[in-house]
Formats: C-alpha cells, structure tokens, sequence
C-alpha cells in the first residue's frame, strides 16, 4: 500500500494498492472478507433469485481497497511483458494477430470470491503512465455502470479504446455478471483495428464457493479478416469439487474461407498454447507466471497533479479503513461518498443540468453505449505503473 497525504481543506489520502496478480491467491498480504460464508449468506438472504445487483450497496467489509476503474486499468498497465510491442512487431498480420490474442488473454486477471472492487462514483477516473502507455478511465455512468478507457503510446502508435458495462444478476446460488462492450486495439502503423468483447465473471456460491470467467470471447481484425473464437470454461466436479478450471479453448481461423490456422488450448492463469493446422507443431503463446506474477504497486510521481476525481484519491480514506480493518471508519468514509454522490445529483436535478463527460463524447442506443475520446492522445499521468 502506497499512500500521500494531500493538502485541501480536508485533509484526503491517495491510496495504491498492490494490483492483482496470479499469485494473490497464496499471498498472505491479499485482502480476504473475514467470516466469508457466514456474511455471505446473511448478504443475500434477501435477495431474490434474478435480480439486478448494479444498485446493490456492498458493505465495506466486502470490498477490495480498490476501485473497479483500478482493476479495468492493471488489465492494461499491469505486465510483467510488454505484450502489447509484440503486437505491434509482428512480421505478418498472422503473427501480429496471435501476438493479440495473447495480450487479450493477459488481460483476463483472477478474481477473488466474496470481495469485490468499488463501484466508481460518477465522472470518476484512473490516470496512470507505463513507460509510453499512458491510460485514462472514466465512469461515464453510474446507474447503468458504464466505463470508458482510452490509451496511446505514442512511441508505438498503439491506440486502445474501450466501453465496458457490468450487469451482475443472482441466480439462487450464483451471481453472473455479463460485461458487455467492445474494446477496440488499433495498431495504427499497420491500419490494422482489432475489436473483441470480454468474459462474462460467474460467482458460484453454492455447493462449493468459486470466481471464474466463463463465456466466449470473439477477436476480429476487420483488415486482414482473421478471427479468433476464445471459449472459458470451468468444468467441476461432482459437487463442485475438483475439475479442471480456468480453461481457455478455441481457435484461430480465415473468415473469408472459414479455414482453421491454429487451435487454442491451455489455462489463462498458467499456460496457453497454439497448435499450427497445417504442419501440427505446437508452441507457447502465453504464459501468465511471466506476465501476472511479482507486480508491483503503481508509484505516485507527482502528488499535486492528481485530479480530485482520481479513484485513488476519491476511495483513499475508505481504502485505508480497509486495510487497516477499522470498519467503522471504513463505513462512515463509504456513507460519506455516497451522501456527497446523492447530493450532486439532486443539485443537477434542480437546476435542470445533465452530467458530461470531461474525456469522452457518450451516446446510449439500440446498440448500446458507445464513447469516444475527446482528445487524441493520452497525457502522461502523475501515478507511473512498474
């Protein structure tokens, strides 16, 4: 945990926290929900099997000590390879395009049953650099959730542009959360965009608890024609124990000619690996020790520059009740966020104004929501990733 004390009137917290890697499960600074089943069961008592859960108020007690901006932006800025100038290096727009797929398949990260990150207050952001990549996310919704990201590297001329809603659902003895949106990477040296969507997050809570991506994830290159069919699946046993988790298979094929060139098969948090069509050899295209093991906390370069609504910023106080275990701190800092978000609202209500967007230009329609930025590249942030 990385934390700075800012001068205001108040005095506030940036707060950074460590992001989440393969090896959270087996470390023992990971935050874990105490008394997880017993709460669990007394959190959902009341909720009926179906229903929405995009205004359902978690209590601190089931929080990460970190926004889900946070967690959108460590899918990008958070590798221990840089995946993304292999992308761009690729000889052919065959490579380059299996160079994608690993990249998107790092940006799957594990998830930890019974806490949950912070849902971002509106207009809320996450600013943070990584060498060139410079990245930027806003909460352009917040009832429906929506957030909108945008990333250059001007070295590279790597753009990325993403619009992603949650909707979590429980199911009885489940909670699903589809994401819906399209994240968009645009190698602009070689005219080439690629758009894929994003797995859908299954909470199992009975008969044994259990985090997984589950879905199929759909990558396609309008330029060159080449698609890539990723499926996640999780098999359990009877009972739900045992089984075989956190599996990835799929293929990669011609749309023109709907050949396959190579099949997918491995664990997105272990090994993936590509099997040629054509000749049957068959080689590592990922593997996530190197890419999502030993990350470090972001660093704070420059306290002055963060923006009052940088998510570190907005949940610092919250955050470090969280760390601390102090929960009733942790509950008065969460009720005042959510008294000052009701408050904002009703003074736009009675004035008659409609939230904007600073970064992005927003629309919602039968397509869905959809958002573009506003400038044409990312500045380089105050908070740097390692």
């Amino acid at each position: 945990m990385v934390q700075v004390k800012m001068k205001e009137e108040k005095e506030r917290k940036i707060v950074l926290t460590k992001p989440l890697t393969i090896d959270s499960e087996s470390n023992s600074d990971a935050y874990k929900a105490p008394n997880l089943m017993q709460r669990m069961l007394s959190l959902f008592k009341n909720v009926r099997p179906g229903s929405d859960l995009t205004r359902f108020q978690l209590p601190p007690l089931f929080n990460l000590p970190k926004s889900q901006l946070q967690c959108y932006g460590e899918s990008v800025y958070c590798t221990g390879s840089d995946l993304l100038s292999m992308c761009n290096n690729g000889e052919s727009p065959i490579d380059r395009f299996i160079s994608v797929v690993a990249w998107t398949i790092s940006t799957t990260r594990p998830v930890t049953f019974g806490v949950a990150p912070y849902n971002p207050i509106l207009g809320e952001t996450h600013h943070v650099s990584k060498g060139n990549l410079n990245v930027l996310l806003e909460q352009i919704s917040h009832h429906p959730p929506v957030a909108a990201l945008h990333a250059t590297d001007e070295k590279e001329n790597i753009e990325m542009i993403w619009c992603q809603r949650p909707d979590p659902k429980f199911n009885g003895t489940s909670v699903e959360a589809k994401v819906h949106g399209i994240r968009q990477l645009k190698l602009l040296n070689h005219g080439e965009t690629y758009e894929t969507n994003c797995p859908h997050l299954l909470l199992r809570i009975f008969p044994v608890t259990s985090a997984d991506w589950c879905g199929t994830v759909t990558i396609r290159c309008q330029e060159t024609g080449i698609v890539a069919e990723l499926s996640y699946r999780s098999n359990s046993s009877f009972l739900g124990i045992g089984g075989n988790h956190r599996v990835i298979k799929g293929k990669i094929l011609d749309s023109s000619s709907l050949k396959v060139l190579y099949e997918v098969d491995g664990h997105w948090d272990r090994v993936v690996k590509l099997k040629d069509t054509n000749n049957k050899e068959v080689r590592v295209i990922y593997d996530a020790k190197e890419v999502l093991s030993c990350l470090e906390t972001p660093k704070l370069k420059d306290s002055e520059s963060v923006w009052p609504t940088e998510s570190a910023h907005v949940w610092g106080e919250l955050s470090e009740a969280i760390l601390r275990k102090d929960w009733e701190k942790a509950r008065e800092a969460k009720q005042e966020i959510e008294e000052r978000q009701r408050k904002l609202l009703k003074e736009r209500e009675s004035k008659g104004e409609t939230w904007v967007s600073k970064h992005f230009v927003v629309s919602n329609n039968k397509e869905g929501w959809e958002c573009s930025p506003i400038q044409n590249t990312v500045p380089a942030a105050p908070i740097t990733a390692q």
